[in-house]
């Protein structure tokens, strides 16, 4: 459904125009709507430029000392002393979205997202010239990474707190917001995060494994520890880091992130410890018991599940003892899928869609689970298309062609076809939000006014103003339109307008795919003919 997509509307308000029943100014504006509205289905969307804008938003969310090569000016120095305190470096790593906390969990997720689009993508993102960029976003996470684990039993779980910092509107480089740091040990155990933090280390140990093997080797020591210590001192993050509740609470436990952890490890040291770790624990750790209809940075057991699904095409894995237990993974993987494409029987056992198409989970920052089923629909049609296989839903098969055209359907979605004629993705296309909730983002840049912005100062005289942002945080995936495709770009509808990095990480690799293709079929003969 579109706007000005009924064609009896379409010639009324023709005529209306030929007949001069209205004044000019409605004219313009009913031209210019179309325009928008059309514009999306004539013209191709560029996906090279839309996969380095999303690189370049991990630039935006930046905490520490900038390099010399930063790229985005508007954002300086900030968050110089964390960890000054308890007596430990941590300095650097990512804010997650419009606020100045470092979430471990979060930003873990982030990595291991981006890591996955360079392991099974990283060509494409080559061949688009941004391979080095996409490196440097994954590296800025795991040297922060090795910082926050400074003892095999101890890691720094989050930076500042969300209460205090929700109660100003600072930018970065003026924080006076409590930067306490917490962490997790053998006391105050936090599975889900150390799972989370050994899953990115493992997955971005895989993607330096060439470019740079002695790093590769330092990340995998570190998350084989993580592992270890999750797995011995099992227990909640958010039970012994209490101040992130309300936050990034972990509402699906640690177990998913354990299972996760493990095959990841499996996959960068190719060590069947690992895997029978996820084999063995797979029913009492819900592996192959949850049928799932979302993934995100809290609930693992999709992409785990499609992990371990996709080992099956390997001859080693077709042994009988592997065999029973990664066709049970298969079958909740495959639930996750079919409820994507909106083939499972029971309408309720699928994901529910807006009238425009996209798929829809919840009414806050519903875009992430947009990017993320988009990223595994990508990474299993690719899988299925390889081994020659087709997906089992309970409407039937579905081949691998139809399961990637629908991941596109949804970045197309996000870059400008729906019915608001709306990018949102910030900066990509002719009309995209001008006022995301982003504290950085809202108030005059460090670079262009070095005068302290106090507490509330920032509410006072930048949060409620009605003008656009005066900084543009390129590549950011913001939280997107309502049930009904209705979106206001408004800076305090923060559950619309609010944008994370975890929402643009999973993009990162189907951008690149989708890329990939434009560039092959740009250059095949009969394209460069016509």
């Amino acid at each position: 459904m579109r706007e000005f997509g009924d064609s009896k509307r379409q010639e009324q308000a023709y005529s209306s125009l030929i007949y001069g029943q209205h004044n000019f100014h409605w004219y313009v504006t009913l031209l210019v709507s179309i325009f928008l509205a059309i514009l999306p289905l004539t013209q191709p969307f560029d996906y090279g430029k839309a996969l380095s804008k999303s690189l370049l938003y991990f630039e935006s969310q930046r905490s520490g000392r900038l390099p010399y090569n930063q790229r985005v000016t508007w954002r300086h120095h900030s968050g110089l002393t964390d960890g000054l305190e308890q007596g430990v470096d941590l300095v650097g790593g990512y804010y997650d979205a419009g606020d100045n906390v470092k979430f471990g969990l979060p930003m873990a997720f982030t990595i291991t997202m981006l890591s996955w689009g360079v392991i099974d993508y990283g060509d494409e993102i080559a061949g688009a010239g941004e391979y080095s960029h996409a490196l440097e976003a994954i590296k800025w996470g795991t040297d922060y990474f090795i910082k926050a684990h400074t003892h095999p039993n101890v890691l720094w779980a989050e930076v500042g707190d969300g209460d205090t910092d929700h109660y100003c509107w600072q930018r970065p480089e003026d924080m006076t917001t409590s930067r306490q740091a917490y962490k997790v040990d053998e006391k105050n155990p936090g599975s889900d995060v150390a799972g989370e933090t050994a899953a990115a280390m493992a997955s971005a140990s895989i993607v330096f494994r060439k470019t740079n093997p002695h790093y590769s080797h330092l990340l995998l020591q570190h998350a084989k520890q993580l592992f270890e210590f999750g797995d011995k001192y099992r227990g909640k993050y958010d039970e012994s880091v209490k101040v992130v509740k309300g936050y990034y609470s972990s509402v699906s436990g640690f177990t998913d992130e354990l299972l996760w952890a493990a095959l990841w490890l499996y996959k960068a040291t190719d060590k069947e410890d690992y895997l029978r770790y996820a084999l063995e624990k797979a029913y009492e750790f819900g592996g192959i018991t949850w049928a799932i209809n979302e993934f995100s940075w809290d609930v693992k057991f999709a992409g785990l599940q499609i992990i371990a699904s996709m080992l099956l095409m390997e001859e080693k894995h077709r042994q009988m003892e592997y065999k029973n237990v990664l066709e049970q993974y298969r079958s909740k993987a495959e639930y996750y899928l079919c409820a994507c494409l909106n083939k499972n029987n029971n309408v309720t056992n699928n994901v529910k869609r807006t009238p425009g198409g996209l798929l829809y989970i919840r009414q806050w920052n519903n875009m992430q689970y947009v990017s993320n089923a988009a990223f595994l629909l990508t990474v299993y049609s690719d899988h299925l298309q390889a081994s020659n296989q087709r997906l089992r839903c309970d409407q039937g098969e579905v081949g691998p062609e139809e399961i990637f055209a629908f991941a596109k359907s949804q970045v197309d979605y996000i870059l400008g076809a729906n019915p608001m004629a709306m990018s949102y993705l910030v900066g990509y296309g002719l009309r995209y939000p001008q006022r995301m909730h982003h504290r950085g983002a809202s108030i005059e840049s460090y670079k262009e006014n070095r005068g302290f912005i106090g507490c509330t100062q920032g509410y006072d005289n930048w949060f409620r103003r009605k003008d656009p942002n005066p900084n543009i945080v390129v590549g950011a995936l913001v939280g997107g339109p309502d049930q009904m495709d209705q979106f206001s770009d408004d800076r305090e509808n923060f559950m619309q307008t609010e944008a994370c990095t975890y929402n643009t990480a999973s993009l990162v690799g189907v951008l690149a795919k989708l890329h990939g293709l434009q560039e092959r079929d740009f250059d095949s003969p009969l394209v460069a003919s016509s």
